[in-house]
């Protein structure tokens, strides 16, 4: 049993990582070093009709594109992740990328085979992590030298996919084999097979909200912003000359945690422990359960590698997304990956889905993995859904 490298990109805090014994599938990484490029569009405007003079992202391929360029998958990431879905940077990394046991030789996603590209979106939340290639609150703003806080544009899960388009016509690349992600990642995935239906013949959403954003996420979304936007050094997201909300960022963060698992991991990993061994919760009130503590460990880890503002621009991109009324344009293959337990993108939706779109004579299948990580399970057990997938990919 090992843990899960994506694990600690999403905590980031050892006190929690050292209870959850994770398998992930195969132990053999992707079998050589990934290097991480940077892709740079002189100027980039917005869906809703702003301009912003520069976009960087970073990216990351495995595998070779061959001669024709039409074995590209591109691989989209989830809300905290990044682009690094497989592979290591460098021999002393600790874990490999959060999907290694499905990307790599001989793997569902075969990089014998296929050309696989993952790249950081804009407003990526790990700003501050030396690895990860963003634009966004944090940037500096050429017009006045300072960083942009709320005065950067809102950017959508569709200027996410326009600059990905504009990487990938920079590599000659016109067509992709299929678009697959995670969460936030499966949002872009159909956000892509919306915008660009010539360009998607086959998309795989894991842990996926369907076409649209539930009003009851969008709450979910209000809710982890909220401690953010509570705290007084927000200062309106201005910040970046004095103390950073770090506070309010580990509450956020805090929540974000909790709500991606589930019942079952809580109650296998602490149970109703103390945190300190002969502090008893009733005695005392500043005396805390271990479930309270491994929760305030992981979000004090975490903050001191994201920004505030990222995580608030990342929420407002999901929060508008749909493409509902553009379901029609979808000429795509679709193989939902639900997740058993998962209290934000519960399976159900993506079962309604995939009703509507054979509905309108698209292929869609579902195919559910199971565990006690709740949402994460399409993390950490994706290798479950690795024959599917690879049957998917097949055609």
């Amino acid at each position: 049993m090992r843990l899960c490298g994506t694990w600690r990109a999403l905590v980031g805090a050892a006190a929690i990582l050292a209870a959850i014994p994770i398998v992930v599938g195969p132990a053999t990484a992707y079998d050589q070093l990934v290097e991480k490029r940077e892709f740079v569009l002189e100027t980039f405007v917005t869906e809703q009709g702003e301009t912003l003079p520069e976009v960087r992202i970073g990216w990351e391929a495995y595998g070779e594109l061959n001669e024709a360029r039409d074995n590209v998958i591109l691989i989209c990431h989830f809300f905290s992740g990044t682009s690094n879905a497989a592979g290591k940077y460098s021999e002393d990394q600790a874990q490999p990328g959060y999907w290694d046991a499905i990307i790599g030789p001989g793997k569902p996603i075969d990089t014998d085979r296929f050309y696989v590209i993952s790249s950081d979106t804009l407003v990526n939340l790990n700003v501050a992590d030396p690895k990860v290639v963003t634009t966004g609150p944090a940037s500096i703003d050429p017009a006045t030298g300072k960083p942009y806080g709320l005065d950067f544009p809102v950017v959508s899960m569709r200027d996410f996919v326009e600059v990905q388009k504009a990487l990938l016509e920079s590599l000659g690349i016109e067509t992709l084999y299929a678009v697959m992600g995670a969460s936030g990642g499966s949002v872009q995935t159909m956000e892509w097979a919306a915008a660009y239906p010539e360009m998607v013949p086959r998309a795989i959403p894991v842990i996926s909200p369907g076409l649209d954003m539930p009003a009851y996420v969008i709450g979910l979304l209000k809710m982890w912003n909220m401690p953010i936007q509570m705290d007084p050094n927000w200062n309106g997201g201005d910040y970046y000359d004095g103390e950073p909300p770090v506070e309010g960022l580990s509450n956020a963060l805090q929540l974000v945690t909790l709500n991606a698992l589930h019942f079952d991991w809580a109650d296998t990993t602490f149970g109703r422990a103390p945190a300190e061994e002969g502090g008893d919760p009733k005695a005392a009130f500043g005396a805390a359960y271990k479930v309270e503590a491994g929760l305030q460990a992981s979000g004090d880890g975490r903050a001191t590698t994201t920004d505030a503002n990222h995580f608030l621009y990342m929420s407002k991109a999901n929060m508008t997304f749909s493409v509902a009324e553009e379901i029609d344009r979808i000429q795509a293959k679709v193989l939902f990956v639900p997740a058993e337990g998962d209290m934000i993108f519960p399976p159900f939706l993506s079962e309604r889905w995939a009703e509507k779109l054979r509905a309108q004579g698209n292929e869609a299948e579902v195919v559910t993995v199971t565990g006690p990580f709740g949402h994460l399970n399409g993390i950490f057990n994706i290798a479950q859904a690795g024959e599917a997938i690879a049957d998917f990919l097949a055609d």
